[in-house]
């Protein structure tokens, strides 16, 4: 908090040195890699361990993450949906669906292109036998950036990988798909730029915005302590109820998978076992009815802002979770992850280029890919809070197609690395 205290603060100066540097810089990114900085500098860790005076070691973490993601971000997708225009989202179109499956098949396509490349100047890298294949590492990448952590997990079950090696497929994970959301939040500053230069045709989500704000504009007042009680309930009831009934329904769906005879169907259908998948997906369904109720005049007394300091939190938790220098302990991964990523960024350009899609549906198109519901929020609200949903309807879109399509991308990285 006094990280995102500093960056607000550094933030709203309209004059110097801050005004300046806020212009080129959005103060999302820096309250992403502000605490990433301190992370690697040794000042805040994730991690970390005590000893006593017999020389005993104790692990610990922080669970800042946890309470952030499947708390705060939930409460905060409540909050920011609660104004919101269902059939106005709908009339954002066909371009979003594009951009979205641009980006699934970006990541398809990329994992063995990236292997080709990286296998050409270091097979080493790309090789391996049996279960200690890199391919068969690579496909649980392939999982997590086009579905989630569900999926991700599905894929390394499939596959059969080395859990001893596993780990090292995590951190190329959490770095390329952080560093990559780092570079669309920056690009979030330099959107009408890249607009321009798209050609995009913006008209439908700025209606939506001016929607949204004109009707937050015509029911604002100043909230009272009442109000703000009231919209913690509204927001921390509907994730109590979210957390609830996804400890019973991913259990229950789990077991029904489970018994699915075809080990591909099953594997498929995996992301079903998720509670998080169930949390994100409840939280969001009642917000989208609450927002057909007088809950959604809750927006004059600044739902969404609330909603707002939530993200934040959840973007700063983020940051923590990364040590910048580890990033120099797997070069070669990291290369693969490096240029797998750029594939999917290159064919996202040039198919919003074609149908002139707006960076908007460029960023969180892959972000919900990439990043799943965790962070496809965050892309989305940077842009408008009331865009926040369309984030989320997407990322949960990517859990649905995750396993199978990850599957084909296994398919082709094999046989790139067997060529």
């Amino acid at each position: 908090m006094l990280a995102l205290g500093l960056v607000f603060f550094t933030e709203s100066k309209d004059t110097g040195f801050w005004s300046k540097f806020y212009k080129i810089v959005p103060g999302l990114f820096i309250a992403y890699m502000f605490p990433a900085v301190l992370t690697t500098l040794g000042l805040i860790a994730p991690e970390w361990e005590t000893v006593d005076s017999v020389k005993n070691f104790t692990h610990h973490k922080t669970s800042l993450y946890f309470v952030a993601s499947r708390f705060l971000l939930p409460a905060a997708l409540v909050l920011m949906t609660l104004s919101i225009d269902l059939k106005a989202v709908f009339n954002l179109g066909w371009k979003a669906l594009i951009m979205f499956f641009t980006g699934t098949l970006g990541i398809v396509i990329g994992g063995p292109i990236a292997i080709l490349i990286i296998g050409s100047i270091s097979p080493e890298t790309v090789g391996g036998a049996d279960a200690d294949s890199v391919w068969r590492g690579l496909s649980t990448l392939a999982g997590s950036w086009i579905g989630g952590g569900a999926n991700q997990t599905a894929m390394l079950e499939i596959y059969e990988y080395n859990q001893a090696k596993y780990g090292a497929m995590v951190f190329v994970d959490i770095v390329v798909a952080n560093v990559w959301m780092a570079i669309l939040l920056i690009g979030i500053g330099k959107s009408d730029k890249i607009n321009k230069w798209l050609k995009a045709d913006n008209s439908s989500i700025e209606k939506l915005k001016e929607k949204v704000s004109t009707f937050s504009n015509k029911i604002k007042r100043n909230p009272s302590l009442t109000d703000i009680m009231i919209m913690a309930a509204i927001a921390f009831g509907t994730v109590s109820f979210a957390h609830l009934s996804a400890d019973f329904l991913a259990p229950f769906f789990e077991n029904l998978v489970s018994n699915i005879s075809s080990p591909t169907t099953r594997n498929i259908f995996t992301f079903l076992g998720s509670t998080f998948f169930w949390m994100i997906s409840i939280s969001t369904i009642i917000a989208i009815l609450l927002s057909f109720t007088k809950a959604k005049n809750y927006e004059g007394a600044g739902a969404s802002k609330f909603g707002s300091v939530f993200i934040y939190i959840l973007v700063a938790s983020i940051g923590m979770k990364m040590d910048l220098t580890l990033i120099f302990d797997n070069v070669g991964l990291i290369a693969v992850g490096v240029v797998w990523m750029s594939i999917h960024a290159i064919l996202l350009i040039v198919v919003a280029k074609l149908i002139r899609a707006p960076y908007f549906f460029l960023a969180v198109g892959s972000q919900a890919n990439v990043g799943g519901a965790a962070s496809a929020p965050i892309v989305a609200s940077a842009f408008h809070p009331s865009l926040a949903t369309v984030g989320v309807l997407l990322a949960v879109f990517g859990y649905a197609v995750g396993t199978v399509a990850a599957i084909g991308c296994t398919i082709l990285m094999e046989l790139a690395a067997a060529s």
